[in-house]
């Protein structure tokens, strides 16, 4: 059920004209009287109305973002759509990360709850996604960039992992490549099963490793299923980053790279331009995804209807030396 402002007024012991004056820092309130209007601000979880927060203080013309962390390898192509997108209609940026978990979500909660921006981008950190759609139902716009397959009740951008994998199998299948080997990302995110069962779709394959997204988790893969004597002709990473682990432990191995065994990745990044040999891969439109969340969310704030469906923008396959 959703927090109203009198649920407010009732247990901070006061009126609803001054949480309202709180909310929307007008008029006089005791700093002591505002400091524990806050407080159960955050408590209760309490989001104002954009819509009524507009008409009394008018639009903070500012949007937050929610990230698990900046490190990600294609958060900075993310950023910098959502930043070229708000920018442009003359809005600010607020960014919020993740990591240091829960105090870090108590921290953006109170920034919500203080009306610091209009709407919210995210792309969803661990555990998050009730507390997101809570904020949703209390009238918070938020847009998804990259839902991991939970398809929430609010809009978001997607790409298409599922056929992003079957690419990549039919290119590694023209090319003559019988044996795959997929190192996977966490096997509990939507991209991850959709990436998989893309791919298997074209290349059946039961040589699957779970991996976590790291060039660790790549190298490791291929150096123990080399000890044990597996027989793979082909490898599909699910992110260029344990791709590139893949291509090291390939070349420490003394095995040649596409001669021995072919390997794509999943993303392009920069960096997959400069492994050695390059790397072939399936390009995420990261940056698209960034400008095009945005634009969703702004059109919102304008009074556009937010799309029913997810947004789905394509993936490509960028052939490199790695997979010719």
């Amino acid at each position: 059920m959703r927090v109203t402002i009198a649920d407010v007024a009732r247990v901070a012991g006061v009126s609803k004209t001054t949480v309202s004056r709180v909310v929307n820092t007008k008029g006089e309130v005791d700093g002591s009287t505002a400091a524990r209007v806050r407080e159960v601000i955050a408590q209760l979880g309490y989001v104002p109305s954009s819509g009524a927060v507009g008409l009394a203080r008018g639009s903070s013309r500012t949007v937050g973002m929610l990230v698990p962390s900046l490190t990600w390898p294609w958060m900075g192509e993310v950023l910098q759509g959502v930043v070229d997108t708000v920018e442009a209609a003359d809005y600010g940026l607020l960014l919020f990360t993740c990591n240091r978990g829960a105090e870090s979500v108590r921290r953006f909660t109170g920034q919500v709850s203080a009306r610091a921006f209009d709407g919210l981008l995210v792309v969803e950190p661990e555990n998050t996604l009730d507390h997101l759609t809570a904020l949703h139902r209390g009238g918070l716009p938020i847009v998804l960039i990259d839902d991991r397959g939970h398809h929430p009740e609010f809009p978001s951008v997607v790409t298409t992992n599922h056929e992003g994998g079957a690419s990549a199998a039919r290119h590694l299948l023209a090319a003559g490549r019988t044996r795959p080997l997929v190192i996977t990302g966490p096997q509990h995110f939507g991209c991850v099963r959709d990436r998989l069962d893309g791919f298997r779709t074209v290349l059946p394959t039961d040589l699957v490793v779970e991996g976590d997204f790291t060039e660790g988790s790549g190298r490791l893969a291929v150096e123990r299923l080399l000890a044990s004597g597996a027989e793979f002709d082909s490898v599909f990473a699910h992110n260029d980053i344990s791709a590139a682990g893949v291509l090291r432990a390939l070349r420490a191995a003394g095995r040649s790279v596409p001669g021995d065994i072919a390997v794509v990745g999943f993303d392009d990044i920069p960096m997959a331009e400069h492994t050695e040999p390059p790397l072939t891969t399936v390009r995420q439109p990261a940056r698209r995804m960034g400008e095009t969340a945005a634009r969703v969310l702004l059109s919102h704030l304008g009074g556009t209807a937010v799309p029913d469906a997810p947004v789905v923008l394509p993936t490509e396959l960028v052939v490199r030396h790695s997979a010719p």
